[in-house]
């Protein structure tokens, strides 16, 4: 039986890094605004029907942007709950700190307004098919400290009636809430303070680091 021949062009070698890589380039020079996917094309060395195969719109691909950005901040389980997620958590609140400044340079520095992440939210509600690409990234890259609630919890270090997703949605939640609501600093102290102040609420066990 002869095997029928594939129809179109092979994926391209390397294609989807040099777009991710490019397309980070341009997104911290210009922003949100003059962030132009034709230019991404040509900065990868691809063609435009390549990027677009890919990711339609701008906005899908920024959301394969981030994905790939979260990607990189790694989630600890060290045996210590408190201190792996603060740790996770200002490594998250850092990098939220940067898309707040893209594309505006040194002048951007004392600009409150939350950026990038405000325009792509803006995006999943006017957008269904943007709306679901941001919900499914959340959902795999949040697997991660869910999952070490949930260890907490079976160490002991968390109250077996605690519920890692109640917990988790007021530590992320409290992140996005001065990311998009007040414009208010993420700095490592108020990370600390939330983690703290949530984990005392849920009843945490403090267990001291092993010598």
């Amino acid at each position: 039986m002869t095997t029928p021949a594939r129809r179109g062009r092979p994926r391209s070698e390397g294609a989807d890094e040099r777009i991710l890589r490019a397309a980070h380039e341009l997104l911290t020079e210009r922003g949100y605004d003059r962030f132009a996917v034709d230019e991404v094309a040509a900065r990868a060395a691809v063609a435009k029907t390549t990027l677009y195969r890919r990711w339609p719109t701008k906005d899908h691909l920024l959301v394969a942007l981030v994905a790939r950005i979260q990607d990189e901040v790694e989630v600890t389980d060290s045996g210590d709950l408190r201190r792996d997620l603060a740790g996770y958590l200002a490594a998250v609140a850092a990098g939220l700190e940067r898309m707040r400044r893209v594309g505006r340079g040194a002048a951007g520095e004392g600009d409150r307004s939350a950026g990038v992440v405000a325009e792509l939210v803006a995006a999943a509600a006017r957008h269904p098919d943007v709306g679901d690409a941001v919900r499914a990234l959340f959902a795999r890259r949040n697997a991660l400290p869910l999952g070490l609630l949930d260890r907490a919890r079976e160490r002991g270090e968390l109250p077996p009636s605690a519920s890692s997703g109640v917990l988790f949605d007021q530590l992320a939640g409290a992140l996005y809430y001065r990311l998009l609501i007040t414009g208010a600093p993420i700095g490592t102290d108020y990370v600390g303070e939330l983690v703290d102040q949530v984990l005392n609420g849920a009843g945490a066990v403090f267990r001291p680091e092993r010598t």
